[in-house]
């Protein structure tokens, strides 16, 4: 647990290091991630040391906002009117890659819009394509049939799944206390 306490869980990338992102280290393993609040972050580099794999971050060319409910609802917005975020970046050689471990968050029991665009701006044809996702107590939601509709011709693996609501379960444990604090004063 401690290495996991170790890993950086929030920070800007500069423009350099999502360069260095898309360089090739002869692995033919990539972890492509998105991550809003960290907790896909940190799976994606655990995998990224277990497997001496290439690491990615998703990135949209344009950030959600830092406000959670903010975000819930620009989420729920993309994915109603079936818009994709622009990516700040793409995978530079997606070819050399034989296996692609993706990782999101579910978002209003689906995909993020942007892990929609990661998939229909990288051909994936041929590649394992191994899912790990992180919610906030809906599971997969139709992550899997989007991954399998967007990246037809992937060889889709049954993935890997957690329930990480930190963000969730903190602001609703702190607007319950302040419910009661107010209803004492």
């Amino acid at each position: 647990m401690a290495a996991l306490t170790a890993l950086p869980l929030a920070g800007a990338t500069t423009a350099s290091e999502k360069q260095e992102q898309s360089r090739h280290s002869g692995s033919t393993i990539l972890v492509a991630y998105f991550s809003r609040s960290g907790n896909t972050r940190v799976i994606a580099s655990l995998l990224h040391r277990s497997l001496n794999a290439d690491l990615f971050e998703i990135q949209p060319a344009t950030p959600y906002p830092e406000d959670y409910l903010e975000t819930v609802e620009m989420a729920r917005q993309e994915r109603d009117s079936g818009r994709e975020r622009s990516l700040a970046i793409k995978v530079a050689n997606m070819a050399v890659y034989d296996t692609v471990f993706l990782g999101f968050p579910i978002w209003g029991e689906t995909t993020p819009p942007v892990i929609r665009a990661f998939l229909s701006a990288h051909k994936l044809s041929g590649k394992s394509l191994i899912p790990f996702v992180t919610h906030g107590g809906y599971g997969l939601g139709n992550s899997q049939s989007v991954l399998a509709r967007l990246a037809p011709e992937a060889r889709l693996h049954k993935g890997f799944s957690m329930e990480a609501d930190q963000e969730r379960r903190t602001m609703n444990q702190v607007n319950d206390w302040l419910k009661k604090i107010q209803a004492r004063t």
